[in-house]
């Protein structure tokens, strides 16, 4: 469910004009979709399963990149730093609420007290890529009133609408994409799109159908009852076995 939630965020950060344009005109992801999702996955995987100097010195990597960066605000011709607090803690938000959301919806149990102690936990990671943790919201009710106070600032621009058709059917490698591959890849897709925000859905254009989150809910706990039947040692990566003996050593 963490790559649904990833993939859901995606579709998130389009919606925020600015953040979309930095993207488009300092990424080559549309050459290398692949080989940018590795090096995303490389760094959350870090982050998350790493050392505290793992993590620290791959947030350092990621400040020094984006220090270099700036892009083109298409609607008014203003160029911008795509390291702005602003974009950063759009990214950041939309990232660690939609893991929460699609780990929610495809069955985990967590208490609300749980829900409010992981968004405190990750404004940490916030830091990592240069945010103040104090402005970061650090609660469910923290993220929700970011949300309704952003919506404002969000439109389906140009750039927008070409992310989400590439994210909804991106190229897949060695001609995976005239296998059944391509259909797997497009329900996890839809999957993502499903669980968006219903304001974010209609910001698409999408149908705002009654059935849509009953149906998504649905969907999304069967892939997660599939997913925790699978054996860890079957998916587990090298960073998280790592990080599980660390712990064991440390108990």
């Amino acid at each position: 469910m963490v790559t649904v939630g990833g993939l859901r965020s995606l579709y998130l950060q389009a919606l925020h004009p600015r953040a979309v344009a930095g993207v488009e005109q300092n990424s080559r992801y549309r050459q290398d979709p692949w080989g940018r999702l590795a090096r995303t996955s490389t760094y959350v995987t870090t982050v998350i399963y790493g050392t505290t100097e793992e993590a620290e010195r791959a947030g350092r990597r990621v400040r020094a990149l984006h220090a270099r960066m700036t892009a083109v605000d298409r609607r008014t011709g203003e160029r911008f730093r795509v390291d702005e607090p602003e974009l950063l803690r759009w990214v950041h938000v939309t990232e660690v609420e939609s893991f929460l959301t699609a780990v929610l919806r495809g069955g985990l149990r967590l208490s609300p007290e749980e829900s409010d102690e992981y968004f405190r936990e990750q404004t940490r990671t916030a830091a990592l890529v240069g945010l103040d943790p104090a402005t970061v919201p650090d609660s469910v009710a923290a993220v929700e009133a970011y949300y309704a106070a952003m919506r404002p600032e969000l439109e389906l621009t140009a750039d927008s609408a070409a992310t989400g058709i590439f994210l909804t059917m991106p190229p897949l490698p060695w001609g995976l994409g005239l296998t059944p591959v391509r259909g797997a890849a497009f329900s996890v897709s839809a999957l993502a799109i499903g669980l968006l925000p219903a304001w974010a859905r209609r910001l698409y254009g999408l149908p705002g159908l009654p059935a849509t989150d009953l149906v998504t809910s649905v969907n999304a706990r069967i892939a997660g009852r599939l997913l925790r039947a699978v054996p860890i040692e079957w998916i587990e990566s090298p960073a998280r076995k790592r990080a599980m003996e660390r712990l064991k050593a440390r108990n």
